[in-house]
C-alpha cells in the first residue's frame, strides 16, 4: 500500500492551531500513561490537541488527517502518528465510523528500553515529516494486529492491563523503527540515548511540578546533579532537544490553554508563564503557533473539544 499522502498546509496552519485545548490526561508518576480507544461515528471539524505526554496512535478503521505545524497528512486504517512531549498537533477525522487507539505517556513509562541499537526516543525526536510511518502491507498487517490487541487490553482492564499495554507499546515502536532510516543529516536521531533518561528526569518532573512557572536551566541541572554543560548536552541527547526548546514549548502550552478556559489578560498569562512582557510573550506565541494571542482565542473560545 501507498505511503499515505502529505501536503504543506503552510499558513492554513492557523485554521488548526486556533481551535485547541490542552489536555493534561492526569499524567503522573503514579499514572504514567493515559489509553483511550475513540469512536467517531461521523466526521468531525479541525481540532487541536498539546499535552506533556508523548503520544502514539493507530487508526483501526476510517479516514483523517493528523496536522503538525507546516504540513499535514492523510492516514487510513493500520497507520500511526507519532507526537512528542508538548507538541502541538491538529486532527480531523474525515469518513465515518472511525476507531483509533491513542495512547499518551510520560517517558518513564519506556524507561531505558531499546529497539534493537536505537533508542525509542529517537523516533520521536526527528521532524514531524521524518518520522517512521506505515509504508508497506506487511507492516500494516502487524499494525493492526497490535491495535486490536491494545483495544482489548485498555477496554478490559485485566489485572496486568498496563503491563500487556507497555509490552504492545514497545513492540509497535520496534515494528515502526527495524527499517526506518531517517534522510541523510535530519535530526538527532544519533545521538539520542534513552540509557540517559533517568538522569534527566528529575529535571522533566520539575517541569511538570512548577508548572506554569519557568524552570532555569540552572535549576534543572542542580536536579540531575550535573553541571550546566553536561546536563545540557545530556538533555540534548536523550530527548533531541536543547532543554530551553523543550522549557518553552510546555510554557507556551500552559498559555494556549489558559487563553481558551479563562478570561485572564494576555500580560496577566504571560507573566504567570513566565515571560518578560507582554511584548515577549505576543513574539514568541506568533513565531510557534502562526497567530496573535488574541486571534487564539477569539477563533477558539467557541469551539474547544474534549476529545483527542
Amino acid at each position: 500500500m501507498a505511503r499515505p499522502a502529505e501536503t504543506r498546509i503552510g499558513k492554513d496552519w492557523i485554521n488548526w492551531i486556533v481551535r485547541a485545548t490542552r489536555y493534561d490526561h492526569h499524567l503522573s508518576a503514579g499514572a504514567p500513561i493515559y489509553a483511550s480507544v475513540n469512536r467517531h461515528a461521523r466526521p468531525t471539524s479541525a481540532q487541536m490537541d498539546f499535552h506533556e505526554g508523548i503520544e502514539v496512535g493507530i487508526v483501526l478503521r476510517g479516514d483523517q488527517q493528523r496536522h503538525y505545524e507546516n504540513w499535514t497528512m492523510d492516514i487510513t486504517r493500520g497507520d500511526v502518528w507519532l507526537c512528542a512531549m508538548w507538541e502541538p498537533h491538529g486532527w480531523r477525522v474525515v469518513s465515518p465510523n472511525t476507531k483509533n487507539v491513542v495512547l499518551i505517556f510520560r517517558p518513564e513509562f519506556l524507561g531505558e528500553q531499546r529497539l534493537g541499537d536505537a533508542s525509542w526516543l529517537s523516533l520521536f525526536a526527528m521532524p514531524p515529516r521524518e518520522r517512521p510511518r506505515v509504508s508497506d502491507a506487511r507492516l500494516r498487517k502487524t499494525v493492526l494486529g497490535i491495535g486490536a490487541e491494545l483495544a482489548e487490553e485498555i477496554a478490559g482492564k485485566r489485572d496486568g492491563w498496563l503491563t500487556a499495554v507497555r509490552l504492545s507499546l514497545l513492540q509497535l515502536l520496534f515494528a515502526l523503527g527495524r527499517d526506518w532510516r531517517p534522510p541523510a543529516g535530519g535530526g538527532n536521531r544519533a545521538g539520542v540515548r534513552t540509557t540517559n533518561l533517568s538522569r534527566i528526569m528529575p529535571a522533566l518532573s520539575l517541569l511538570h511540578d512548577r508548572k506554569p512557572r519557568p524552570v532555569s536551566l540552572s535549576d534543572a541541572a542542580a536536579a540531575c546533579g550535573l553541571s550546566r554543560p553536561r546536563f545540557g548536552i545530556i538533555f540534548r541527547q536523550t530527548m533531541g532537544a536543547s532543554f530551553g526548546r523543550f522549557s518553552m514549548r510546555a510554557r507556551l502550552a500552559f498559555a494556549a490553554h489558559e487563553l481558551l478556559t479563562t478570561d485572564l489578560a494576555a500580560e496577566a498569562i504571560a507573566r504567570q508563564a513566565g515571560f518578560v512582557d507582554g511584548s515577549h510573550f505576543h513574539r514568541t506565541f506568533v513565531k510557534h503557533y502562526s497567530c496573535t494571542p488574541r486571534a487564539y482565542r477569539e477563533r477558539g473560545a467557541s469551539d474547544i473539544h474534549s476529545e483527542t
